[in-house]
């Protein structure tokens, strides 16, 4: 996956959550540990969210691409972020699992806690 079709599945997917009343607080946060694509908060939750963007056709699904390792990565980079910005709002972790076709984003499977810690 280039690095082109990656941006474009986490640009949909703050759109995505934008038109849904969250705001987006921090994107490609880096921290030792790792990368956390998107940081969006509601009024309940800070959400930590991992794109995965695959073409149509693709052998591992979007979800199945983000392996017991990266949710550690993942885990350990919230913590990191948390420990910077505190915040009172619950933490969750979710996964959007873009496809694009011919270079554009056809739709996407939007995973609400995906996993915990």
């Amino acid at each position: 996956m280039s690095g082109g079709t990656g941006r474009l599945g986490e640009d949909y997917t703050a759109q995505w959550l934008i038109s849904r009343g969250y705001r987006i607080t921090a994107k490609n946060f880096h921290s030792r540990y790792g990368e956390i694509d998107i940081i969006a908060e509601d009024e309940k939750y800070i959400v930590f969210v991992e794109v995965k963007t695959r073409r149509s056709g693709g052998l591992v699904t979007p979800l199945e691409a983000v392996t017991p390792q990266k949710q550690r990565k993942i885990l350990l980079t919230a913590q990191a972020y948390l420990a910077q910005h505190s915040s009172p709002l619950q933490p969750r972790f979710d996964v959007a699992a873009v496809t694009t076709v011919g270079g554009k984003p056809l739709g996407m499977k939007y995973y609400e806690n995906a996993f915990g810690a």
